[in-house]
């Protein structure tokens, strides 16, 4: 499991170095994960979709989760191309990447 999935530097920049803030932003951007993949991946509204990757691609973005954010951006692009093909190929490298960033958070807060 990559340590890499979360730019820790980056995110340190933008709390200020406030760890306290640094945990309740993993732990909201955690839950955030889960609610816009179930969006992406249960609803067949291509509109909706498009709409969680774009919510999800930003919030990863104030993290430093370049893997998630690439990855909603690539669904977000793929979906307005109407490439249904690439766009399902995306959803699985933005499952994997969330998981990924996930599994960090979850040990960041044990270590906590």
């Amino acid at each position: 499991m990559p340590q890499n999935a979360i730019d820790l530097v980056h995110l340190a920049r933008q709390t200020g170095g406030d760890q306290e803030l640094e945990r309740e932003l993993l732990a909201l951007f955690a839950q955030q994960c889960v609610r816009h993949l179930r969006t992406i991946h249960a609803t067949e509204d291509a509109q909706a979709k498009m709409d969680a990757a774009h919510t999800l691609k930003g919030a990863a973005r104030a993290i430093g989760a370049w893997h998630v954010a690439d990855a909603a951006d690539a669904i977000e692009q793929h979906l307005a191309a109407t490439d249904a093909r690439r766009a399902e190929t995306a959803m699985d490298a933005l499952a994997l990447a969330a998981a990924e960033v996930r599994a960090v958070i979850s040990r960041l807060d044990c270590a906590a």
